[in-house]
């Protein structure tokens, strides 16, 4: 089946993977986000232990999302993870660091003879919550605004004159870290704009799903009060960065000749001849102020599923413009012509293809987190569940 589809079909359908992976984590990062409110919705500590069970609940689906993510980028795209993952490793580093004290202090928050005390595990929390959504939306967002590299191919195969078999170099000595201050065209700005607007969504997601999950009266209110603020910083961050990302010069590939260029509103063309993206683009942004306006107004428990729904569509069709229609998905500014691209960062058509096969089990994969989720929603938590349970978090 699959070896009757052409290369670049192939690289596509991955790259459809990935930013599903991707959209798909986005939305899984409420539980990041509603780490940051441990305290804030939380007043004592029956409360306080009810958020963090319910959160207990969801942390591993975003913590596996984040790997396969990783991996199936790795394998379909891995002149990108080499690049990214190898040059930017501080930032990569940063996040790593973040997640592993996340899968800690869920283990031995409660332990006994846990000698660092719960209260430093809920610290680590937040800083999984507070570092990982930023970072994430940072790193995302050089997608489109570049990153200073260079590649170089032959280093494999003319190692004796090079001196060296390294194909990708980092360009600066802060490896990735120079995202947050990049001068150039504001890129920093943009960087900074998205991963703050990741950050307010996941807590917007987050209050969300307390709304639905709890059954806690106080911790309804206080987060159905918490929602307006933050849904209303996310829309700003957010549409300054869409919004100014229309308007930005984009990171155009020359179909014949494989030539990087700018092109003035790149991504709005991407956009306007991908009718497709651009219609489930619409139908995210509705579903996302749809979710907002049934949680904030209509007095609906499940506001989040709409606006859960409409991230991930959005996020997705971010992922398609970063990609299709002849575009560099992970741009050089170092140098235009060593950016990447869904067909020189790819794997070899025999990889693809042989990874194809194992894609269909996506389909079940994703069944089964739907019945497990379903599962453990089944009911809303309460105070006396979380105190009867002796496995509690």
């Amino acid at each position: 089946m699959f070896e009757q589809l052409s290369y670049l079909q192939l690289q596509q359908y991955w790259w459809a993977i990935i930013s599903l992976l991707g959209a798909l984590l986005v939305f899984l990062l409420f539980v990041q986000g509603g780490q940051t409110l441990i305290y804030s919705i939380g007043k004592t500590d029956d409360e306080r232990k009810i958020i963090i069970n319910i959160l207990g609940r969801k942390w591993e689906f975003t913590f596996t999302t984040l790997v396969t993510f990783g991996g199936a980028f790795f394998a379909s795209f891995p002149l990108f993870y080499s690049t990214s993952f190898g040059g930017a490793y501080w930032v990569w580093m940063a996040i790593l660091f973040a997640f592993i004290i996340q899968a800690v202090s869920y283990e031995y928050r409660t332990k006994v003879g846990n000698f660092l005390g719960a209260k430093t595990y809920e610290i680590f929390l937040y800083i999984n919550g507070l570092l990982g959504s930023i970072l994430l939306g940072t790193a995302v967002s050089t997608f489109f605004t570049g990153s200073q590299f260079s590649v170089n191919k032959m280093n494999i195969v003319d190692f004796e004159n090079t001196g060296s078999s390294i194909i990708s170099a980092w360009q600066t000595p802060f490896h990735g870290l120079e995202a947050l201050w990049t001068l150039e065209n504001l890129a920093f700005l943009q960087n900074i704009t998205l991963g703050l607007a990741v950050f307010f969504l996941a807590r917007t997601l987050a209050l969300q799903y307390f709304i639905k999950s709890i059954d806690h009266q106080e911790l309804v209110n206080r987060s159905k009060q918490k929602l307006k603020i933050n849904a209303a910083i996310f829309l700003v961050f957010f549409l300054f960065w869409f919004i100014r990302l229309l308007l930005l010069k984009g990171f155009a590939v020359n179909p014949e000749t494989k030539e990087v260029f700018l092109e003035t509103n790149k991504y709005l063309h991407n956009y306007l001849e991908m009718p497709v993206v651009l219609i489930l683009l619409l139908i995210g942004l509705i579903g996302v102020l749809w979710g907002l306006y049934r949680s904030l107004f209509a007095s609906s428990e499940n506001g989040i599923w709409f606006t859960g729904i409409g991230t991930v569509l959005t996020v997705l069709t971010l992922f398609f413009v970063a990609g299709y229609n002849n575009t560099a998905f992970y741009p050089s500014t170092f140098n235009l012509q060593d950016s990447l691209t869904i067909e020189n960062a790819s794997s070899s058509k025999f990889t693809l293809i042989a990874m194809s096969y194992v894609s269909l089990m996506v389909p079940f994969v994703l069944a089964y987190i739907v019945y497990a989720w379903r599962k453990m929603d089944a009911s809303k938590i309460s105070q006396e569940e979380v105190n009867a349970d002796g496995h509690a978090y």
